[in-house]
């Protein structure tokens, strides 16, 4: 029987990379607003002749971003700032990451490969703490319900 509660408990997350192979699911010190994964451009896109006539065009880009948010007291911002620090130092090194999403409960998977960082967090110092979200684009495939749940 399908459950139909969800708990970001059963979120698995892992990005491997030069300089590291880090975890980024539940147990990383992840802020409440969690992990978004985001398509760049539209899959499709259409055109109206001037009779009317429709020509559909379907896009080969699976380029997306996948956003990694922390707690600012995570142990896990120091380590994607030293995978950043390696990576920016060497273009062979840059672009060569996996990130791997799935939730366990529902089998969901998304796999995010020759992902790089977009840039440093926007780093905040204010009166309460607050998170740094690490974001990453490359080319990004989901399976939704379509992996291997628990049973």
């Amino acid at each position: 029987m399908a459950t139909t509660a969800y708990s970001f408990l059963n979120i698995q997350g892992s990005l491997i990379g030069p300089g590291g192979n880090v975890n980024v699911g539940a147990g990383a010190g992840s802020s409440e607003e969690g992990i978004t994964v985001s398509m760049v451009e539209e899959k499709g896109d259409y055109k109206v002749g001037a009779d009317g006539q429709v020509m559909q065009s379907l896009r080969a880009s699976n380029l997306g971003h996948m956003s990694i948010r922390l707690l600012k007291t995570s142990p896990t911002n120091a380590l994607l700032m030293g995978m950043y620090n390696a990576q920016k130092t060497n273009a062979g090194l840059w672009g060569q990451n996996v990130l791997r999403i799935s939730d366990v409960q529902r089998g969901d998977v998304v796999l995010g490969t020759q992902m790089a960082f977009t840039k440093l967090p926007d780093i905040v110092y204010a009166k309460d703490g607050n998170m740094n979200e690490w974001t990453f684009v490359g080319n990004v495939e989901t399976l939704l319900g379509s992996g291997t749940p628990v049973a």
